[in-house]
């Protein structure tokens, strides 16, 4: 099928659209007849008039006994005259495929270079024996063994997927599992075949082998983000929908820098426009839902996005991935999952039935446990090498301002245990009382105070809030265990008050040192994606996704926004 439709999520379907039976074919006492007049128009295309009892979206099965009735298969009807090979989207294939075998060129090199450093490190420049029963080989054959058996993880494993290749954490997640897999089997094998290994030298290899891999595509995807905010290496789509649902879906495209995906126009259902206003940019309407196809093949586009439930229901979509099955159009379906991550979500059909199976986010078990560990080890090393640094700052803040150093405030925790927070105190010591005064002055929204020009932060303050400084005796919080390295916000016992159910689940977890919600712009996110970033994270949460939110909080720190 041409037509790639993204989370397998073609809504309607059934055995029979695979497999059509051929005309006149007898299936549980129905009849099935072939019409062969060609469709006249498209998705959804219809039949001439006289034709009133059969369209294109309809199955009809009749009774044997009675007389059989049209019957039109899709594979059967007349496609537009698509030129598959001359389709504009091959640009977009080829350097898809190009950016698939630099990755793979650079996955080699990395895998291979940690093999052979581990070995020079371990053994030295002279060949070293390892016995296997009665076979004997080196571990320069193991070596490129190894490298082998690593590449062929990172493919089994879709590392390379291009849906996945350049945004989000999916890549470097799949990198890390197939790694660990590969150490795992390659451990169970030593046991079966009972040989033994230099621990010292995987000891050597997997570590550096896998900080390679994270480090080259890291540094490949800087580059393909630099391309794409250049207009390049980018996906044409078009978003189809009511305008509620196509606002919001192309506001997230808009709104995350690193999206793949360029919106040149959007198709409406319902009152007809010329133009969809989204955040202040004037989209075009480039047709209705009946010329979809006719607008894509125009516009040359990539993709086309459907966005929520169209007018037509499931059989539209379905008749839509029929009309695009002649060309390299993709058709993308948004879920509405807004807040379910990708790995939580499983597609399982049931006899032509798509199912979604949604995992359900644990909030104990051994991941809480591996997650605390992280923590203690973390924050505690933290605490150690940063001394230097506590004393200059508490210096620094004492002389600036009369009071103490710490500022200590109650905050609410996981389950609404109330803690006491610490902080290097940034504003003046009567900061509490001066609140009441600023109140109709409010920046922030929703149940946050905010005020980029508050006259209560002190000189030294200001600078260490740019730099988030202040916040660095939370490492103490941390060790202790009322907080963790990263999570919600940690709330005040008076914006808990004003919570609404749904803003509760924020208390399910700890609160964090820091989080989605610092590293996606701060006090410049509005009340509502605070709490969407915050919801998100406390039902999708992995170590993994820690360890990438730690370190964008270290890039965040050389390049502040919405610190204030």
């Amino acid at each position: 099928m041409g037509a790639d439709i993204h989370a397998r999520l073609l809504p309607g379907g059934s055995a029979l659209d695979a497999f059509p039976p051929a005309a006149g074919a007898d299936i549980d006492g129905m009849q099935l007849t072939t019409d062969p007049r060609p469709l006249t128009a498209g998705p959804l295309r219809t039949l001439p008039a006289e034709a009133d009892t059969v369209t294109a979206d309809r199955r009809v099965a009749a009774p044997a006994a009675l007389p059989a009735q049209s019957f039109v298969f899709p594979s059967f009807t007349t496609r537009r005259p698509f030129a598959r090979t001359g389709h504009p989207r091959s640009a977009a294939v080829a350097w898809n495929r190009k950016y698939a075998r630099i990755i793979t060129a650079a996955d080699a090199l990395v895998v291979f270079a940690a093999a052979l450093a581990g070995h020079l490190v371990w053994f030295g420049l002279a060949p070293a024996p390892l016995k296997i029963g009665s076979f004997t080989t080196t571990y320069l054959v193991v070596s490129a063994v190894v490298g082998c058996a690593w590449m062929l993880a990172l493919h089994v494993y879709r590392s390379r997927d291009p849906r996945i290749t350049g945004i989000g954490t999916d890549e470097y997640k799949r990198v890390i599992n197939a790694s660990v897999v590969l150490l795992g089997s390659l451990a169970l094998a030593t046991v079966v075949f009972q040989f033994d290994v230099s621990r010292g030298y995987f000891g050597l290899v997997f570590p550096t082998g896998v900080g390679g891999l994270i480090c080259s595509r890291w540094l490949l995807r800087q580059w393909l983000q630099a391309q794409r905010q250049r207009g390049r290496y980018l996906s044409k789509v078009v978003v189809l929908g009511r305008p509620r649902d196509v606002r919001y879906v192309v506001h997230q495209i808009n709104a995350k820098s690193r999206a793949a995906y360029q919106v040149v126009g959007v198709v409406l259902t319902g009152k007809k426009r010329e133009y969809l206003d989204v955040d202040g940019t004037r989209l075009p309407v480039v047709a209705d839902e009946r010329k979809v196809v006719d607008a894509a093949a125009r516009l040359r586009v990539d993709a086309v996005i459907v966005a929520g439930p169209t007018k037509g229901g499931s059989r539209y979509v379905q008749e839509l991935g029929w009309e695009l099955e002649e060309s390299s159009t993709q058709l993308i379906l948004t879920t509405g999952l807004t807040n379910v991550a990708g790995p939580r979500i499983h597609s399982r059909p049931v006899e032509g039935l798509p199912l979604m199976h949604v995992e359900l986010p644990q909030y104990a078990g051994g991941k809480h446990v591996l997650k605390r560990g992280l923590d203690i080890v973390l924050s505690g090393a933290a605490l150690v090498a940063l001394v230097p640094v506590f004393l200059l700052l508490a210096v620094l803040v004492r002389r600036d301002s009369p009071g103490p150093a710490l500022f200590r405030q109650e905050r609410v925790g996981r389950g609404g245990e109330v803690f006491e927070m610490l902080k290097f105190r940034s504003m003046v010591q009567t900061a509490e009382d001066d609140l009441a005064g600023l109140l109709d002055r409010n920046e922030g929204s929703g149940v946050l105070f905010k005020m980029q020009q508050d006259p209560r932060v002190t000189r030294v303050g200001r600078w260490m809030r740019k730099y988030s400084l202040d916040e660095l005796p939370q490492l103490w919080n941390v060790f202790l265990g009322h907080m963790s390295l990263v999570g919600p916000r940690p709330p005040l016992p008076r914006e808990v008050a004003q919570y609404g159910n749904r803003v509760h689940r924020r208390l399910y977890i700890k609160p964090g040192l820091t989080g989605m919600w610092q590293i996606n712009g701060r006090s410049e996110l509005n009340w509502k994606d605070g709490v969407r970033l915050d919801l998100y994270y406390v039902e999708n949460w992995s170590l993994a996704g820690d360890l990438i939110i730690l370190w964008r909080t270290v890039q965040m720190l050389r390049r502040p926004v919405g610190a204030y």
